[in-house]
């Protein structure tokens, strides 16, 4: 078995939720936690960067998703076309997630800064992308968590405590949590490391230490702006992602939706747009927990009706990450909602 290929071990699962709890946590701070001395841990996750098999990110915070316009998408395209399709869709800085489900068939989490640039991009863009035959929109209309909340669970209990987040400090009264040009060129940088330095943002960015430092305070501390960790999922032990798309009644959608995200299998839970409600999308161990998730919900929420259930056959982008099969990082396009649809620069 190649060095890439290698399943995950124990020692790389608690570091990588280590840096699920916190992200862009001093080596010193980890290495307290996990019981092993700074220099091992910073090794330990150059080495797991190296093989594309973890990597920390940015995502969008709660007040942010609250502004902006997301959307999961159906995408049929012609048979055996799927791969150059997605191929195409993945140079989109919209377009955050792809899964294929199918030669036919991809399942797109995209996000856009309104609504009026969602439209143009779903109705304008992509129906000119070839082999591209239809596209169905269901729009978010509230996030009950996004992926950066799922944890895998490999820490024991008094280490989780050592990294909980301490509380954010307000941000300054004369911030207006407005996302500008230069913080558009900051997301990007830390879309493709997000723990890289504050001076090595600087550089990059061409400003000052203190001004990046002080921006990703006041980013995180409005909830624009969140860190996560993601990994291989396949070398981790969970390669099973499944979406159900449900209907809960309207009085208890709310109810359902939170009781959902308590689940440790719950990777993303919103309320939809659409003859569906309500979107689940979890990360299991194997197919056969396909069948165990389903059932336990049945029996939690009997007012559930799961309408369809679509395993994913291949994750191709992560947050804008794209992965190889076995679902490591390849390459970065770094996510830009907030550019034009119709407009490539």
């Amino acid at each position: 078995m190649q060095e890439n290929d290698e399943l995950l071990s124990e020692d790389d699962l608690a570091l990588i939720h280590a840096l699920q709890l916190r992200p862009r946590a001093a080596w010193v701070e980890l290495g307290r936690a996990l019981g092993v001395d700074p220099v091992t841990v910073a090794r330990r996750w150059q080495r797991l960067e190296r093989r594309g098999a973890a990597w920390v990110a940015m995502s969008p915070g709660p007040r942010l998703l609250e502004r902006i316009c997301v959307a999961y998408l159906d995408i049929a395209c012609a048979a055996g076309e799927s791969a150059s399709v997605v191929a195409e869709l993945a140079r989109h800085p919209h377009m955050l997630t792809l899964e294929r489900a199918g030669s036919h068939q991809i399942l797109a989490t995209v996000a856009t800064g309104d609504l009026a640039a969602m439209s143009r991009y779903t109705l304008d863009v992509l129906p000119a992308v070839p082999h591209l035959a239809g596209v169905r929109a269901h729009l978010v209309t509230h996030m009950f968590t996004e992926g950066g909340d799922w944890r895998i669970d490999a820490l024991a209990p008094d280490q989780r405590v050592q990294l909980t987040t301490p509380a954010a400090r307000p941000p300054s009264s004369r911030d207006r949590g407005r996302v500008t040009d230069g913080d558009r060129a900051l997301i990007a940088a830390l879309a493709r490391d997000g723990r890289a330095s504050y001076a090595a943002l600087a550089t990059v960015l061409g400003t000052g230490t203190a001004s990046v430092k002080r921006r990703i305070h006041e980013l995180t501390g409005l909830g624009l702006l969140r860190f996560r960790c993601d990994f291989a999922r396949p070398l981790g032990g969970w390669p099973v992602a499944v979406t159900f798309w449900a209907n809960a009644p309207a009085a208890e959608l709310r109810r359902i939706g939170h009781a959902l995200v308590a689940l440790p299998q719950t990777r993303n839970c919103a309320a939809i747009s659409g003859p569906r409600n309500l979107v689940v999308q979890a990360s299991l161990h194997s197919v056969h927990d396909v069948l165990r998730f389903e059932s336990q919900l049945a029996a939690d929420h009997p007012e559930l009706r799961i309408a369809e259930r679509v395993v994913t056959l291949r994750h191709e982008k992560l947050l804008g990450r794209l992965l190889d099969p076995l679902g490591r990082s390849v390459a970065v396009v770094a996510p830009d909602i907030w550019q034009d649809p119709g407009n490539p620069d």
